[in-house]
């Protein structure tokens, strides 16, 4: 199956962390989660699960880390608004703020990722590779066999993702 190395994400600042890199994170499985705090399916369904996998998976294993990927509402979604939410909803992996080359449009590392909104989540394995790609509310029993695969072997193939319904933001588009 198809795998793509992760590309390296930009980010302005990060919160509950130093900034970090892919090849800071190299041997551990990371499970990249994009978000704006604006998004319904993103406080309902994919912050929480990230915490979940967090609290499940052994850090030396598994990395989480999370992407606050702005393309709408740019003016009320500023670090210092992100500063209070992820304070207010108890976030506590790391969580970076996706660059923009302009300033009302899609950020870099979700353009380079080719995401189509939030949340979305995606799985890369020890050596750097893209094994997943999601959009929308993945179950969680079907992520953390993904991630268990990933944890067990290295050549676990690039899965494809499914859509469950759930409320999600799609750039020019509306959440819901």
């Amino acid at each position: 199956m198809n795998t793509e190395p992760a590309q390296p994400w930009t980010t302005t600042r990060w919160f509950n962390s130093e900034p970090l890199t892919l090849e800071d994170l190299r041997g551990r499985v990371i499970v990249l989660g994009t978000f704006q705090m604006l998004c319904p399916g993103c406080v309902a369904n994919g912050l929480p699960q990230l915490q979940r996998i967090e609290q499940t998976f052994n850090r030396r294993d598994v990395a989480v880390i999370g992407l606050h990927t702005v393309f709408e509402h740019h003016a009320a979604m500023t670090p210092t608004s992100l500063e209070a939410f992820l304070l207010e909803y108890r976030i506590g992996f790391p969580v970076g703020v996706d660059s923009h080359e302009d300033s009302s449009g899609t950020p870099i590392t979700m353009t380079r990722y080719g995401l189509r909104g939030t949340p979305s989540l995606v799985l890369i394995d020890r050596a750097g590779l893209i094994r997943f790609r999601g959009f929308g509310h993945e179950p969680d029993l079907a992520v953390g066999a993904r991630i268990a695969q990933l944890i067990a072997q290295q050549d676990v193939g690039m899965a494809t993702a499914g859509e469950s319904g759930a409320a999600v933001c799609v750039p020019g588009g509306e959440c819901g």
